[in-house]
């Protein structure tokens, strides 16, 4: 997102966000950086790599902070859908005005079009003509396939085979936290969607990429480091995915562990 911005000759601002807030933004991370050159702020929930999602309170109170001081909000909810201990939501739902808010979503993660290249914007009315002509000069539309097959996926034995798999990731995600925590990685925010888990590596390894070269060679199971998503101590953690099946997943964490067993 960060070289879409830098492409409109933007320039973003990483906010480093930790365990304490769940890994999402805060209203005060807002008042304490907004400039006057400030434009939109732009949040994911859920999010990756953490898979934590921001509390309707607070995305809130988000809002009414970027409100008063004139700006937009861009919410990414590409893993809408894809959420275990509550009922699926969007911004557009919780917050009362909208008139600056715009959604982005996608076919990939939820409906398991990855590759598909379809997705969406909803925007505010008063920018539907701006975004039509910029979308214009970046495709023409989504391939004839591809559309057939989005329609495909709102049918209602569609939606059954896409519950079951929602289902399936929950149960693997509450597989994999007690067995990750069960050799010494620890999981400070439980992710509430998504299909991801970042875990804290410093128990084991002064730096994660190095952990995840090891791991990689002597166990043969891939991780991604924390290197990969930002500069906030990533040294220190690691984005494990759950997209295997119970007995990979279980499979992976035997290696892990023997691997650090004997690494010593």
């Amino acid at each position: 997102n960060r070289h879409f911005v830098r492409s409109m000759n933007g320039v973003p601002v990483e906010v480093p966000v930790g365990a304490a807030t769940n890994f999402q933004m805060t209203a005060a991370d807002i008042t304490q950086r907004w400039s006057a050159r400030t434009a939109a702020v732009l949040i994911a929930s859920p999010a990756n790599p953490t898979g934590t999602l921001i509390a309707d309170d607070e995305l809130q109170h988000i809002h009414r902070e970027i409100t008063a001081r004139g700006g937009s909000l861009i919410v990414d909810e590409i893993y809408q859908g894809l959420t275990y201990d509550a009922a699926p939501n969007t911004a557009l739902s919780i917050l009362d005005n909208t008139d600056n808010v715009f959604i982005m979503n996608s076919f990939s993660k939820y409906f398991h079009m990855t590759g598909w290249r379809v997705g969406w914007m909803v925007v505010p009315k008063a920018y539907v003509k701006e975004m039509e002509t910029l979308a214009q000069n970046l495709f023409i539309a989504p391939s004839t396939p591809a559309q057939h097959a989005a329609m495909a996926a709102f049918l209602p034995e569609t939606i059954e085979i896409l519950e079951a798999r929602r289902r399936e990731l929950k149960t693997r995600r509450d597989f994999l936290i007690p067995a990750l925590e069960a050799i010494n990685f620890q999981v400070p925010a439980k992710p509430g969607g998504a299909f991801y888990v970042y875990a804290d590596t410093s128990r084991l390894a002064a730096d994660s990429f190095n952990l995840s070269a090891t791991l990689l060679e002597s166990a043969h199971v891939a991780m991604t480091p924390g290197r990969d998503f930002g500069s906030n101590q990533p040294e220190r953690y690691m984005r494990i995915a759950y997209t295997q099946s119970i007995p990979r997943l279980e499979d992976a964490v035997d290696r892990i562990h023997r691997a650090i067993v004997k690494g010593g």
